[in-house]
Order: structure tokens, then C-alpha cells, then sequence
């Protein structure tokens, strides 16, 4: 099945005044990013998790979800941002078993493209 979550910006951005409804808003976007992650630790080939960012390690849910799909064995992808020091990131960089790629200023939007090349040539 398919789930499909339209959401605002302001789930991402905030806006002045509505901290209740940002709230809300960037609530669904974590729960579909937890979601998506454990559904792919059981019905994908391939395991691409974009992008581990400063932010998303905030989430203790988003985390565990993320260390539990390194559990599985399958090929991953996952694209880290370059500066986070976090546990989790760290943890991730001192792997052997997937492929990383950093998130910087300057190649953030060419990485969609590299994405779909390398799932291309790869996988």
C-alpha cells in the first residue's frame, strides 16, 4: 500500500505565531520519514535513507528507527550531513557495509541526481 502525507512548510520553516500548528505539521512529516524507514527495513532491496541531518537526530524515535534499519541486511544509501557530530552520524561513518554520502552547501542540489545514478549503475 501507499500512504500519501501532504503537509505544510511551515513543518519545516515555523511561521510566527502558530508554533502549535507548526508543531503539528512537522509532526507528520517525522511520522511519515519513521514510517517510510520501517516499512523499508522489510520490503525494500535497497535501503536509501536521505538526508540524516542535524535536525532529524534531534528526534529520539527518528534515531532508533534509523539504527534499527541498519540492523537489517541489505545495501544502503545514506546521505549524512557534513557537519553533525552526533552519535548516531558518527556511528554511521565508521561503517563499512553502505554507501555515504556527505550533505554540503555546495553539492546539496546535485544530490538527488547522484541518487538516482548511482540506484541506476548499482543496484
Amino acid at each position: 500500500g501507499k500512504i500519501v502525507n501532504i503537509t505544510s512548510v511551515v513543518g519545516h520553516t515555523g511561521n510566527l505565531g502558530q508554533s502549535n500548528y507548526s508543531a503539528s505539521k512537522a509532526g507528520i512529516v517525522g511520522m511519515s520519514k519513521s514510517l517510510a524507514i520501517e516499512y523499508a527495513k522489510n520490503e525494500s532491496e535497497v535501503l536509501v535513507i536521505d538526508e540524516i541531518g542535524k535536525f532529524t537526530v534531534e528526534s529520539e524515535m527518528f534515531v532508533n528507527c534509523v539504527r534499527g534499519a541498519l540492523e537489517v541486511d541489505k545495501p544502503t544509501l545514506l546521505t549524512l550531513h557534513k557537519k553533525s557530530r552526533h552519535p548516531l552520524l558518527q556511528d554511521i561513518r565508521r561503517r563499512d557495509d553502505g554507501r555515504i554520502l556527505e550533505v554540503t552547501p555546495v553539492n546539496r542540489t546535485l544530490l538527488p541526481y547522484k541518487i538516482h545514478k548511482l540506484m541506476r549503475e548499482t543496484y
